[in-house]
């Protein structure tokens, strides 16, 4: 009986020890194993058994690393790799994929890696925050909310996405616009991708029913670092429009030109830029835009303070409406 009491425990160490594959060494020279989640926008995480949480690191903090983990791999130039990985000096990680033999690259030129391991809920990602003002004077009431939920696969990522903004006053009609929308992109080699979006949006300023926007295009990563990212992409989208005036209802081909900047290498600052024209191919001299700008603060917990400003423009409004609209909204937050 107690050969099998110590037999069983043995067992059970060298399982715990097993499944802790992957290994780190700091820039100050202290040692973690676990078993590496991913990283991406610069940070690395690490779940270890001495923990309940998993250990966010940043990637230029670390000094070597040796996985048995095999991750899916995208380095700055778009070329993407399923892989481990181990440093064979301060200054060069060797990628080992089964298939494709060992490639050398820098730790800065890695800019993304996730584990194949990993099953379908730890893919996703989400956020959801919420704002709230009111003001004494007219009596004069805010409410805010901004929410994603995202899943990236090896190859492809879907996104989804839904806003809404309400603004109430005494003697003053009351304000609201809402937008939802989901996205698919398909990834290429050397940076490249394809997509194609639908989204919605409904706005009393610009007397907006619903507008129906369908998107498809192409486009590329300009840059793609461990500091930031910013990519362009070009297309055709298909405009449909329903007003508060029926008569007023429209449908029209466009192109659009959309280009996306995100810096979050600020330590727990980030900013979001992201701009769209859609110059009208059948409605010739119309042009419409959609502008949005964030900053997000993290806070511990995955809790964040966000702020920031969403801009529509469009140069032929229907008559009695505003040519252009904006929300200006803070909001405190969770994400996955």
């Amino acid at each position: 009986m107690r050969r099998l009491i110590v037999l069983t425990f043995l067992s059970l160490l060298f399982l715990s020890t097993y499944a802790q594959q992957d290994s780190l060494t700091l820039t100050n020279n202290d040692s973690m194993i676990g078993e590496i989640k991913g990283m991406s926008q610069g940070v690395l995480k690490i779940e270890t058994d001495y923990s309940d949480a998993d250990f966010a690191i940043e990637w230029d903090g670390i000094k070597s690393i040796s996985t048995e983990t095999y991750f899916l791999i995208t380095l700055s130039d778009g070329r993407r790799f399923n892989g481990k990985i181990s440093s064979t000096s301060d200054e060069q990680i060797e990628i080992i994929t089964l298939n494709e033999g060992s490639t050398l690259a820098s730790p800065e030129s890695i800019v993304f890696m996730e584990s194949v391991d990993r099953d379908f809920w730890s893919k996703m990602n989400a956020s959801i925050d919420f704002g709230w003002d009111l003001t004494k004077a007219n009596n004069l009431r805010q409410a805010s909310l901004r929410s994603n939920l995202g899943y990236r696969a090896e190859m492809w990522s879907i996104n989804t996405y839904y806003n809404a903004f309400t603004s109430n006053q005494d003697s003053v009609s009351k304000v609201s616009r809402n937008d939802a929308g989901v996205g698919f992109r398909y990834y290429f080699q050397r940076n490249w991708f394809s997509g194609l979006s639908t989204s919605f949006l409904s706005n009393t300023e610009q007397k907006i029913l619903l507008r129906t926007n369908g998107k498809l295009g192409a486009g590329t990563y300009i840059i793609q670092t461990n500091a930031a990212y910013w990519n362009i992409s070009i297309g055709a989208s298909f405009n449909s429009e329903r007003y508060e005036n029926s008569a007023d209802d429209r449908q029209s081909l466009e192109g659009f030109l959309d280009t996306e900047v995100n810096l979050f290498d600020a330590g727990d600052l980030s900013l979001r830029s992201k701009i769209a024209l859609y110059p009208g191919i059948t409605e010739s001299g119309r042009w419409r835009s959609d502008f949005n700008f964030d900053i997000k603060y993290d806070l511990p917990k995955d809790f964040y303070i966000k702020l920031g400003i969403t801009l529509n423009y469009d140069n032929r409004p229907v008559e009695g409406a505003s040519e252009s609209d904006y929300v200006f909204a803070t909001g405190f937050g969770w994400e996955l």
